[in-house]
This record gives C-alpha cells, structure tokens and sequence, in this order.
C-alpha cells in the first residue's frame, strides 16, 4: 500500500507542500521515461540517517551518481558501526560553551542535537590508513569513493553494523557500483587525516588520493557517456561544493570542451537559504539558466525547508510508485502467461 505516496497526493496541496509533491511526480514521471538521476548531498544529511530512504533509492536503480562532502560519505558509515554508541542532546539550541566542552571531553563531535564518538573516526582512520599506504607505497592513485569501496567488499563492516546493512546509503552505492564524487574531500575528518598521515610519513605521498580536478574529469566524461543514452537531471540537497561541482560539468563541456550535451534534464534544489546577496544555496534556477546548467524548458523545483523532512518524503513517493509500476507489470505478465497457456491448451485440445 502507497501510504506515503497517497497521504501526499490528498494533503500536500499548497506552498513548499505542494513543491514538495510536484518533485517527487516529477522524478516518477523522468525515470519512467528513462532518466538518469544525480544527486547532490550537502548539510549533515547522514547523520540525520538519510540512508534509511536514499539507499533504497540507489538499489532501485532511482539514482546513478552522488555528488558528496566528504563529511557525508564518512558519517553514513560512522553511523552504521557506532549508531547506538551516540548521544543525543535534543535540547542542544540551550546548551552553553561549557556543557559542550564537556561533551567534547567525553569523547563525542556534536552535530546539532546528535554526538558521534571520537574512537569511532579513529578506528576507521586505521583501517583506512593501511590501504592509503599500500597504494602510496605501490605508486597507485584511487579516488576517495574506491577506497572506501575497498574497505567495505573487504568485509570489514560485516558484523560491526549496529543498524542494518539497508541502512547505509555509501553500502549500497558500492553494490550498484556507482560513483561518490567527494570534491573538498580535504574539508572532512578523515581527509584531514590523510593529509596528517602524509605530512607524518605513515602513507608516503598525497598522490595515494586523486584529486578533485581527476574527479571532475571523471565526471565529464561520466555525464559525456551517459548523455548518449538518456537525460540526465539533477537532485540538490543542500548548498555549497557538493552541488556546485557536479552542476559546473555541463558549461565546463559546452564552453571549455567546445562539445554538445545536452543540458541537464530535471532539477530540484531543497535548502533552507533564501535567494539574497552572495548566497549561493539560494541561487534561482533562473540565474543558473546564465551559467548554461539549466535550459529554459527544465522542469525545475526549489523546496524551501528542512531537507532532513521533505528529502525521505520524496524518496518513499519515487519508491512506492515504483513498487507499484513493477507490482503491476508482475501482474500484467502473469495474466499474458494465464492467457498462453490457456490458448495452448485449447489448442492442443482441438489438435487432439
């Protein structure tokens, strides 16, 4: 049963509401006529367990790139090992610079009402540290994603999880094999680690981690193939580096490659930012009409609300539409195989 899906339909009728569920209608609609989905992830979005909804996305085929903090990548997986280890502080707009300095001497980063556990970043940090150094020592390069990927068909997590498996969206863009470009990958615990390690002589040199121009080339020539077969749009949680890398890939093909593509084909932006002076979060689909990333004729939405909300409504509308489609199609099929079968019994029937 669409419970989400339909409790949208009859209620969310007016304002970002009704923005809200033109999104999520708009998605359907783009993947049934073969669009390719890449999503933006800023905020703090994994520590708010945006897993739970987007990895099912991802293994339903609904997404097809992410762009990422670094931040995100890492504490989707953060959480998966050391959920139940965290603290909540629901009552953090009031807590004073004194109650935080004890939280921080207890061994947790606050992230607005959630703590997560210092020796749960350091314990990854070690794993990580041993493959950083391998490559580095064997002259190899891998992107930020590929590590991580490595640790996680390593099987190190198994076991460890304390949500499930399902839950984590960077798990599942691994088993669909999809790309997690982390641009600013510096701006993170664990690129803040890494750098460490090279500077202390543990991983031999910086070029162990591709860099973020190796990602943006990675990435045109990701939007360049995969334009070939079908329209491309585009998902924005957020402000900042994470949308703003991915969207520049189509005015860098247009006008520093000189090549056609086509622009990109959907968009949607969620964040709470107003539209004012320097405040790119806010940037109108209009204004990025001049910077050639939307065309006049996309579909484009702005949600103006809280991301951790409106983002897993939309998620569970795209997913059960979707189960709806596939359950339907089963049926459809089931009733042509009936009909065969009764055809050639009747058939055989006459025959005899």
């Amino acid at each position: 049963m669409a419970a989400i899906a339909q409790f949208m339909e009859k209620n969310f009728r007016h304002f970002n509401a009704r923005e809200t569920l033109a999104v999520a209608k708009g998605w359907c609609d783009f993947s049934e006529k073969g669009g390719k989905m890449v999503v933006a992830l800023a905020g703090a979005m994994s520590t708010a367990e945006i897993g739970i909804t987007l990895a099912q996305m991802i293994r339903a085929g609904k997404i097809h790139a992410i762009s990422s903090t670094a931040a995100n990548l890492e504490e989707d997986l953060f959480n998966l090992v050391g959920n139940k280890d965290y603290k909540l502080q629901p009552g953090w707009r009031y807590l004073t610079m004194e109650q935080d300095l004890k939280t921080r001497d207890e061994g947790f980063n606050r992230v607005t009402d959630t703590c997560i556990p210092e020796d749960v970043m350091v314990a990854m940090h070690m794993e990580l540290r041993k493959l950083w150094a391998e490559a580095a020592a064997k002259g190899e390069s891998y992107f930020n994603w590929e590590y991580w990927y490595q640790l996680i068909r390593s099987g190190y997590f198994e076991g460890k999880n304390q949500v499930p498996m399902e839950h984590s969206w960077v798990v599942a863009a691994c088993e669909m094999d999809i790309p997690i470009y982390t641009p600013g990958t510096e701006d993170s615990t664990l690129g803040n680690m890494f750098c460490a390690d090279v500077m202390l002589g543990h991983v031999q040199n910086h070029s162990a981690m591709k860099s973020g121009t190796q990602q943006f080339e990675h990435l045109t020539r990701w939007y360049l193939e995969t334009g070939k077969h079908a329209p491309i749009g585009f998902f924005q949680i957020g402000g900042g580096i994470a949308g703003d890398f991915a969207m520049c890939v189509v005015p860098s093909i247009l006008q520093d490659h000189e090549l056609e593509c086509g622009f990109w084909s959907f968009f949607c932006h969620i964040g709470d930012s107003t539209t004012s002076f320097g405040s790119y979060s806010g940037c109108p689909p209009n204004e990025k009409v001049t910077w050639y990333k939307l065309d006049t004729t996309t579909p484009n939405f702005t949600i103006n609300s809280d991301a951790s909300i409106v983002a897993p409504l939309i998620f569970q509308y795209v997913l059960e539409k979707h189960r709806e489609t596939k359950a339907s199609a089963t049926v459809e099929k089931t009733l042509k195989q009936i009909a065969a079968e009764k055809k050639h019994t009747a058939t055989a029937g006459k025959k005899q």
